[in-house]
């Protein structure tokens, strides 16, 4: 005799039963249709929506239109709740070519129609306008903008600088906690653009790229990381330029910097009160590690300090003025890609560090 097993998940509300949905995989939310009439349509009010790799396995030149077809419908059919979560993969710009023309566009902006709080866009390939309105949303707490190693085609506005016309990357979206813009542009230096910043909730923002033609952040009075990953430009003042960057998150309490060379001006930058950690990873100083020194004079409150950079032979560190964090808050300093070179450093810090508890050294391969 067949044993009779009791349908328990299925008796859960439609809404508890979308939020299960939306953990799984787009194709293995879509599979629960088949279960039974009461399935039949619950994924298509799933609140989280992510087209990636595994989405996009399987998929021809047959059932690429069925696909696209399938997305338009997701995205823009009427009465949909409201999404915490698009994201699109760069797999799914390998099909947008010619012969098939995801409406790409036309899907952020059905997302942003449904209040999303969150997109993550990879760009790879992807030669597609985002929309302008993307960067003024009112909903979004999350936007991811990753184009690394690939050209890419933005909705900028086009803007006159002296003589020159920029775009404009402008992003005012008061409700935005956290901001990744990830261009990693260094083999297309033709490209001209300026930042716009007006995030006063920003929590997190991260940043990688050549060095822009201009930055204007609105002042960060929620900021809380950083990650800034630059290098320099031989055809701008990179040095001025940069330096307005780093000027626009002073408010920040946990920075990451990363620099092939001194582009700040430490003597135009603010004073970071409120940052308690930083760490530091730069190479390519031509003898001008004494920088770090000099930002520190710039962080009083410092507490954690983390340092991944080649030091070359002739820095003098003995005679450099002790910054004020170095002799009351710093308590811990990690130290990575340790060589010969680098102990006086270490000595350094050592003779100034008065209330320093934990030194920890990692050591680069033993000669």
């Amino acid at each position: 005799m067949a044993m009779c097993v009791e349908d328990r998940i299925s008796s859960f509300l439609d809404p508890i039963l979308c939020h299960i949905l939306s953990f799984l995989p787009i194709k293995e939310a879509v599979r629960t249709s088949i279960i039974s009439t009461k399935w039949r349509y619950l994924f298509a009010s799933i609140s989280t929506i992510k087209f990636d790799g595994y989405s996009m396995s399987g998929l021809t030149d047959r059932n690429i239109d069925s696909f696209k077809n399938f997305v338009d419908r997701l995205l823009k059919s009427p009465d949909q709740v409201s999404l915490d979560c698009f994201r699109l993969s760069h797999e799914i710009c390998l099909w947008n070519d010619g012969d098939h023309d995801f409406d790409i566009s036309g899907w952020i902006c059905a997302a942003l129609c449904r209040g999303v709080k969150e997109i993550d866009l990879q760009l790879g390939y992807l030669e597609d306008i985002l929309p302008a309105v993307l960067f003024t949303c009112g909903s979004l707490v999350t936007l991811k903008l990753d184009a690394v190693g690939h050209k890419f085609k933005l909705y900028f506005r086009d803007s006159f600088f002296g003589d020159s016309i920029f775009s404009v990357i402008n992003i005012q979206t008061p409700s935005l906690k956290r901001f990744i813009l990830d261009f990693d542009l260094g083999g297309f230096g033709d490209l001209n653009y300026v930042v716009v910043i007006n995030a006063p909730n920003l929590v997190y923002f991260q940043y990688s790229d050549v060095v822009a033609q201009g930055y204007t952040l609105s002042t960060m009075k929620s900021i809380e990381k950083a990650h800034i990953s630059i290098c320099g430009c031989d055809t701008i003042d990179s040095q001025t330029i940069a330096t307005h960057l780093i000027q626009g998150i002073c408010n920040v309490r946990s920075l990451r910097l990363t620099i092939d060379k001194v582009i700040f001006r430490t003597i135009r930058l603010p004073i970071f009160h409120n940052l308690i950690e930083f760490e530091f990873l730069g190479h390519g100083f031509n003898g001008r590690e004494t920088w770090l020194v000099e930002f520190l004079h710039c962080v009083h409150n410092l507490k954690t300090l983390i340092l991944n950079f080649s030091v070359v032979a002739g820095t003098q560190w003995k005679v450099l003025e002790v910054p004020f964090c170095l002799s009351f808050h710093l308590k811990k300093i990690e130290i990575s890609r340790f060589n010969t070179y680098i102990i006086e450093i270490v000595l350094y810090f050592l003779d100034n560090a008065m209330i320093l508890e934990k030194l920890i050294i990692t050591m680069d391969n033993l000669t």
